[in-house]
């Protein structure tokens, strides 16, 4: 990895860690418990189009393993985790299919995708399968929070091809 690279990578998941305390911080946008604007997905979205798979999932580890620990929620690693792995498994599995004019889809996709990551480690852990009633739920907030969070990563990677020059998303 080049030297460039590994700063860019640093100082996105540094990005990362601050969007998710800061948010974290703050109170719920809704009424509806677990519903957040997801931010910091917006550095692991810049970081997959701008550097690739590998520096995208260090960004993301990252952001999870210290923003678990600075907010001192050990409960939220499992379902971060179990989330946040299951978003980036959509998020390398269609990238190829979403070029960057169709990166908000992408982020749709990979917010829903996190909602039902979540809920599977809820279930799991409660072992109460009636949660699975707050899916629908999940997915309409997946679709409205993946579409801002995309729309922004998206218009970031945009400024970023033209001050850079390069047409690498």
């Amino acid at each position: 990895m080049k030297t460039k690279d590994l700063i860019l990578t640093a100082l996105l998941a540094a990005f990362a860690l601050v969007a998710f305390v800061i948010e974290a911080a703050f109170p719920p946008i809704t009424p509806i418990y677990g519903i957040k604007l997801g931010i910091a997905n917006v550095f692991t979205l810049f970081a997959l189009y701008s550097l690739g798979r590998w520096q995208a999932s260090a960004v993301l580890g990252i952001r999870i393993a210290l923003g678990t620990i600075i907010t001192g929620q050990a409960v939220s690693l499992v379902y971060s985790l179990c989330g946040g792995l299951l978003s980036f498994a959509v998020m390398i599995l269609l990238k190829r299919f979403f070029p960057l004019k169709r990166l908000w889809v992408l982020s749709v996709l990979c917010a829903v995708a996190h909602n039902i990551g979540q809920l599977t480690a809820a279930v799991f852990i409660t072992g109460t399968p009636l949660l699975w009633y707050y899916l629908p739920v999940l997915i309409i907030s997946g679709i409205i929070t993946g579409a801002l969070t995309g729309i922004c990563a998206q218009l970031v990677l945009i400024q970023f091809e033209k001050i850079s020059g390069k047409k690498k998303f």
